[in-house]
């Protein structure tokens, strides 16, 4: 069996197991839109509650908001993106493929050859990823609105408000979780590069000259934060935009990029927006965007912005890849027996606690279910008696559950289960007065192996 992880592997368990399904599949699939089914959803869940709590309730300094996906569209002429929220493209005059010229190899580019079948390209030409909607009851151009292709222009009109309902001082953060739309032209590895996402992005507004500072820091806090995730550090990288690459609100960037299957990818970025954002949007709207720094004589001053930005759904495909693994467990004669098995961390598990009886009769089955009624108040628990329980294991192991507990014959006469341990296999008694106090204790020391 060949054990290495393919991006087909993860879409085929992806549906099988009911993380992730085709948009609209029934009709024949929505391009670049994806559905999240009942084990999707849990993880999606559990990964933005990890982040938000990484960044609010153990940094003091930091909010949250939730700002409309709606804004006035004199936002986004501010932000820059009305203008320069574009991608270069190029047709193909002969398979009608369409590229994004700078995913072109410069050598075709320049002969305008195209990558495919050889074919001559057009010109490149800009295309602006914003998608327009209109609001109101006529479509006559002046209810122009924009769906938002990124959600760090809400904290920032929204900034003064927060500062002054929650007597913030500088340096302080506004973290968000939110969907945001972008008209790619190219979709493709999966979940990775979409229409519709969601984003998980914090905004730390810092004195001007204690950028750079807070600019490390932050790149430290988020290295930090994927070890805590449980991923494979070896499978991270930096990656420093160069003069060509940053963005036209950049002083610095980086990007941490994970080892996908498809390569090495964005997985986050960590910017210093500098006060280009603040000051944008104080000369469209008129308002005065300054900062009062009453610890400071009254000081007036635009703060400068360090950003960390995170794609939900791109680290729910970093997650699934990471701990995605095709496992030899024994040799039986002529036969290897393989497993498939997510080594999710146990915070993140979609089901933390599978309960099993032994068997369906004799009462074990009641016994079952009325222990899983004792663990639902504290864990995501499931409950399966269907098979043999070498497949139930099987079962559990494909969505990633860290516990499965089997109810016995020895439970009726002494009040143990077995608990059996999704990565080592190991499987060992426990009293159920002492079941949710042990998971407890192994979630807070999990080590990934």
């Amino acid at each position: 069996m060949d054990s290495s992880v393919t991006m087909e592997k993860i879409v085929s368990l992806a549906k099988r197991r009911g993380f992730v399904f085709q948009s609209s599949e029934i009709y024949g699939g929505q391009a670049g839109a994806w559905d999240y089914g009942p084990a999707g959803i849990e993880l999606k869940n559990r990964i933005q509650r990890f982040w938000w709590k990484e960044m609010t309730q153990l940094h003091d300094d930091i909010v949250g908001l939730d700002a409309a996906i709606l804004m006035h569209p004199r936002v986004w002429e501010a932000s820059g993106h009305v203008e320069n929220f574009t991608d270069p493209l190029v047709d193909c005059k002969k398979c009608k493929q369409r590229f994004r010229a700078d995913m072109v190899p410069e050598e075709k580019l320049a002969k305008k050859e195209c990558p495919e079948c050889g074919g001559e390209l057009t010109d490149t030409r800009k295309f602006n990823l914003m998608f327009k909607t209109n609001i109101g009851p006529v479509d006559d151009g002046t209810g122009l609105i924009y769906l938002r292709p990124e959600t760090a222009q809400g904290i920032y009109v929204n900034y003064k408000n927060i500062a002054g309902s929650n007597r913030m001082k500088l340096p302080f953060g506004i973290a968000q979780v939110g969907k945001a739309f972008r008209n790619e032209i190219v979709t493709k590895n999966f979940i990775f590069r979409t229409c519709e996402f969601e984003q998980m992005e914090m905004q730390y507004f810092v004195k001007p000259g204690e950028d750079e500072k807070w600019f490390d820091y932050w790149r430290e806090q988020r290295w930090a934060y994927y070890e805590k995730l449980g991923v494979r550090m070896d499978k991270l990288r930096w990656h420093r935009h160069g003069p060509g690459e940053l963005a036209h609100y950049a002083k610095d960037a980086y990007d941490i990029e994970y080892e996908f299957p498809m390569g090495w990818k964005e997985l986050e970025g960590v910017h210093n927006r500098s006060d280009y954002d603040l000051t944008r949007h104080q000369q469209f709207s008129g308002k005065d965007l300054q900062y009062i720094d009453q610890d400071n004589g009254n000081a007036r001053y635009i703060p400068f912005i360090i950003e960390t930005s995170a794609g939900l759904t791109r680290q729910l495909l970093m997650v699934l890849c990471d701990a995605y693994e095709d496992e030899k467990v024994a040799d039986k004669g002529n036969e290897d027996d393989w497993r498939t098995v997510l080594r999710f961390h146990p915070a993140l598990a979609p089901v933390t606690v599978a309960v099993l009886p032994l068997m369906k009769k004799d009462g074990l089955a009641e016994l079952a279910q009325d222990i899983r009624k004792d663990l639902k108040e504290d864990f995501a628990t499931d409950y399966d008696q269907g098979g043999a329980i070498g497949r139930r294991y099987r079962r559990q192991d494909e969505i990633g559950t860290p516990f499965c507990v089997t109810v016995d014959y020895q439970s009726k006469e002494d009040g143990t289960v077995t608990v059996r341990y999704r990565d080592s296999m190991e499987q060992i008694r426990v009293p159920r007065a002492e079941l949710a106090a042990r998971i407890r204790a192994d979630i807070k020391a999990y080590k990934r192996v």
